[in-house]
């Protein structure tokens, strides 16, 4: 053999080395086009598995509509505008539970510290409303933790009232409170300029000395709202009222103190209510839930009347808390 035989072909190292890269290429794709496929395959069978739920829960939630129910809307927290539980929410779960020709009952859930007495009085007007319209559909105020004030404003338009034995009840009175800072604007050597039209536009402001008519003024507010809310509770509960003036005197009693005083019928839970009074134990819940356009409309709105607040265009206002 001659030397020139010995000697490779030439180019044939390349040729090699091109192939071996373009089977390595190849084998890659083929991997990651198998993993491709696998992860699709577990995304598709997880958003199978997610629509399954959802056709479940609807397909539940169909059912429950053909069935008898006890109707639940909760009242929970302040109870004022721009809360969860305003009178707007309270109302359109009150309207929506009533209006379903499979409600039983209703439950009004209540655990509330109070709050506005306007807002506690349009929720009250529209109970009264609705139980003279759906005569045959009873509606039941049931208190957890506390139903204090605006609370019991609400709660008061019920046909019965439950409570748990430590349930807190009562505080049936109104208050208005704030700061003074006059001394304090003094000390720190800072003087303020109140401009205003109306000789008593500024008698809230907390930097300015507070006059005896002014306050003699607000407590006459005070006082009317007081007795709004005592006629209120006294036809909601009737004779079943059992104490005196301290009943209306701002204190708060148990639930246990509240059966024996007539602020409360009995002592129960919703489930209670809803399995041995109304005599359906399957619960469905109307509680309004706001959307996230609603929630942005009121926190605009409530920043633009903050904002005038701080402007003096408004006062405080008066809380059944």
């Amino acid at each position: 053999m001659t030397e020139e035989n010995d000697k490779p072909e030439a180019g044939a190292w390349e040729r090699q080395l091109v192939e071996k890269l373009a089977l390595a290429s190849v084998t890659e794709a083929r991997r990651k086009r198998r993993w491709g496929i696998f992860f699709k395959l577990l995304t598709f069978a997880y958003l199978v598995a997610i629509l399954a739920m959802l056709m479940e829960d609807d397909l539940g939630d169909v059912a429950k509509q053909h069935k008898e129910h006890t109707a639940l809307v909760e009242v929970k927290g302040l109870i004022a505008p721009d809360t969860e539980a305003s009178a707007d929410n309270i109302i359109t779960g009150l309207r929506d539970a009533f209006k379903d020709k499979k409600t039983k009952g209703v439950i009004l859930r209540i655990n509330s510290p109070g709050g506005s007495a306007v807002q506690a009085g349009y929720v009250n007007d529209e109970i009264k409303r609705l139980r003279n319209k759906h005569k045959d559909i009873p509606l039941y105020a049931v208190i957890s933790d506390m139903c204090a004030s605006g609370g019991y404003y609400i709660a008061s338009a019920a046909d019965k009232i439950y409570a748990d034995k430590a349930s807190l009840v009562g505080s049936i009175g109104v208050l208005m409170n704030g700061f003074g800072f006059v001394e304090t604007l003094e000390k720190l050597g800072v003087e303020r300029r109140l401009l205003t039209a109306g000789t008593r536009k500024g008698f809230l402001d907390p930097f300015s000395p507070m006059k005896e008519e002014d306050a003699a003024h607000v407590r006459s507010l005070l006082e009317d709202i007081h007795q709004q809310f005592i006629q209120v509770v006294k036809d909601g509960r009737g004779d079943r009222l059992k104490g005196g003036d301290e009943l209306f005197s701002g204190l708060i009693w148990t639930g246990e103190q509240s059966l024996k005083l007539g602020l409360v019928d009995e002592l129960g839970s919703s489930s209670y209510v809803a399995r041995e009074v109304i005599g359906v134990e399957e619960i469905k819940d109307y509680t309004h839930e706001e959307d996230v356009w609603e929630k942005w409309a009121k926190h605009l709105g409530a920043g633009a009347t903050r904002a005038l607040m701080g402007m003096g265009l408004f006062g405080g206002s008066a809380q059944l808390r």
